[in-house]
């Protein structure tokens, strides 16, 4: 009698275990289905929005049209192709390089990481990582937190492991600027327009005191280091290898871009169009919108860049090639133009 009971208990555990399965079964394939939509691969990916281009065309406000969208994806293609080969061709890809983490972010729920350079988009893109981590736009625009503190709790500094599970199911991007033009940039914000009494603010009368000459015909009259005399300060401390400020150090060194796989490369040159087609690729436009966070203080145009560079010594620009040479040859800059500034006016400044 008891072994009957015991049958029949298990009869009926089997019963409940098979009612519960098949109630649960379309829940768990629609789970699976879901899942899968975000563990194809990069190319995976771009195949299946380019046919769904070709089958329904691009219809909403801001997204590129399809002919525009391939012609960007080719771009990418070659920039990624041009990466890898640079890595390879300068030893950068290979053991003896330690692949560093600590500037990434990724986003699980739409699946994106990105390594923020500071002083290339990184005020729009912080914003909208902070977007994605769900804070309101309207707390973000009323907030007076640091960007990237709030971000910070909702992103935690990753492990080199944690970016390499995660690129499994991710499109993993940067986006990079030319290193003088960044240099020219992150002076301008940070040294020139520093807050009273802020960490740059101290900084540059520190520059003064140290690189300002009393025999400097003319003596330099501003209230904070002229480019000239910033230049010297980043060139010695890099020299001594002292850790540079996060806005106006190398890039290679911040993302290590030849120790990870990067699917898209933003550049700042055509960063409109670039952008619009990760939005597209990684189905964020619904959650985000290609925009500028942060124009710059003051100018920062092509006849402000010419003016900050023909102050240096030749001296000074050979030191900043060496400082930025991978930043250069990674990501296919040059700095010939510059030399040609400096030459025209190499003598007032000998």
């Amino acid at each position: 009698m008891a072994r009957r009971n015991v049958s029949v208990m298990r009869l009926g555990r089997c019963v409940a275990f098979l009612a519960a399965a098949t109630f649960l079964l379309p829940f768990t394939i629609l789970l699976m289905v879901a899942d899968q939509q975000y563990n194809l691969t990069y190319n995976s990916k771009r195949v299946f929005y380019q046919e769904y281009l070709f089958e329904n065309g691009t219809h909403e406000e801001g997204l590129l049209p399809r002919d525009k969208f391939l012609e960007v994806g080719a771009r990418m293609d070659a920039r990624r192709d041009y990466l890898r080969s640079e890595c390879s061709r300068l030893g950068l890809d290979g053991t003896g390089h330690k692949a560093y983490a600590w500037e990434y972010l990724i986003n699980r729920q739409y699946h994106v990481i990105w390594c923020n350079i500071f002083k290339a988009a990184s005020t729009s893109w912080m914003y909208n990582f902070n977007l994605m981590a769900n804070y309101t736009a309207a707390f973000l625009d009323r907030t007076k937190e640091v960007p990237l503190e709030l971000a910070r709790k909702k992103y935690a500094r990753p492990t080199v492991e944690m970016i390499r599970k995660a690129q499994g199911d991710s499109i993993t991007f940067l986006i990079v600027r030319h290193p003088l033009e960044r240099l020219a940039s992150a002076y301008n914000d940070k040294i020139v327009h520093a807050w009273p009494k802020s960490f740059h603010d101290q900084m540059g009368r520190r520059i003064i005191k140290k690189y300002r000459k009393a025999g400097t015909k003319p003596v330099p009259t501003e209230r904070y280091p002229v480019f000239e005399e910033f230049v010297s300060y980043v060139l010695d401390e890099a020299r001594v290898k002292r850790s540079l400020d996060m806005h106006w150090t190398p890039y290679s060194d911040f993302c290590t871009p030849c120790k990870f796989n990067f699917d898209v490369i933003l550049k700042f040159e055509t960063l409109d169009e670039d952008q619009r087609f990760l939005i597209q690729m990684a189905r964020l436009h619904e959650v985000i919108k290609p925009e500028w966070r942060n124009s710059g203080k003051g100018t920062n145009t092509l006849h402000n860049i010419n003016h900050l560079y023909s102050r240096l010594r030749k001296s000074q620009l050979d030191g900043l090639y060496n400082l930025y040479k991978y930043d250069l040859q990674l990501f296919n800059y040059t700095i010939d133009n510059y030399y040609e500034i400096i030459q025209k006016d190499d003598s007032n400044h000998g």
